[in-house]
């Protein structure tokens, strides 16, 4: 019996998330929910896709996840069941999906199964149910039809030169530090053993933490997380707030090519 884990963006003060869980358990009361999230910002696949993609990995294969981001007002948009880095994901077809791996899913299908009647609440109705069948045993076959037509949705990229790295900040966390999409071994490749500057908003750094050891409260840091992305924050800080920058806000390193 496999695991399922649940994330949406349905929010805490509300019976949504009590109501999808008890739709889960009416098939099968033996099933294990894990909570990711359910802070999500409402229909925001960014987000969403951001949380789901840093902690999916942590879960055994095999694992169920379901991700009702921008599932209330579906406009249209098919649900789906997808094998991925054999882990399964259930949720609408919505491009969250295509930015959680940057793998190609060995299995797609539409889900088939339908409400009982018309629904406004399809993450209980359809995606829980759904979601409790693969995890009890069933076959992605069981619950949908194969498909090679999902939407995907174009992950922004960094630009780099052997002058300059150019990226943006895809997440704000809950401390406000900036999550950038620049990676270490892009700058690992294009700065080993240069000198090289990081402007972002009217800051400029010239050097890369390694630790929060030695900062003072209110520094203003640069480090490379736990996922081996460039973050930006104010120790004890808001960097969000104080630096006055948020989702897709630049961030440029200049490398010095004269040694």
């Amino acid at each position: 019996m496999a695991l399922i884990t649940f994330m949406s963006d349905f929010g805490l003060t509300d019976h949504y998330v009590a109501a999808v869980k008890a739709r889960i358990l009416s098939v099968n009361p033996g099933l294990q929910i894990i909570d990711i999230s359910h802070t999500i910002e409402a229909h925001n696949i960014a987000h969403g896709a951001y949380v789901l993609r840093s902690v999916f990995h942590e879960f055994v294969k095999g694992t169920v996840h379901l991700a009702t981001v921008d599932s209330l007002n579906n406009k249209g948009y098919r649900f789906l069941a997808m094998k991925l880095e054999d882990h399964f994901f259930i949720g609408p077809d919505n491009g969250i999906f295509s930015l959680v791996s940057e793998k190609e899913p060995s299995v797609v299908a539409e889900i088939t199964i339908q409400a009982e009647k018309r629904s406004t609440f399809p993450a209980r109705d359809i995606l829980a149910r759904s979601a409790a069948l693969l995890a009890s045993g069933k076959t992605i076959d069981d619950i949908g039809v194969y498909t090679n037509d999902y939407r995907r949705l174009l992950d922004r990229q960094v630009k780099a030169t052997r002058k300059q790295i150019t990226g943006t900040v895809i997440r704000v966390d809950h401390y406000g530090n900036l999550i950038t999409n620049i990676g270490e071994t892009v700058f690992n490749h294009l700065c080993d053993h240069k000198r090289y500057s990081i402007n972002f908003a009217r800051e400029t750094l010239n050097a890369i933490n390694t630790s929060f050891d030695n900062l003072e409260d209110g520094d203003c840091f640069v480090i490379f997380n736990n996922f081996g992305l460039l973050e930006i924050g104010i120790y004890r800080g808001n960097a969000s707030e104080l630096l006055g920058l948020g989702y897709d806000s630049p961030v440029n390193i200049y490398i010095n090519q004269d040694e």
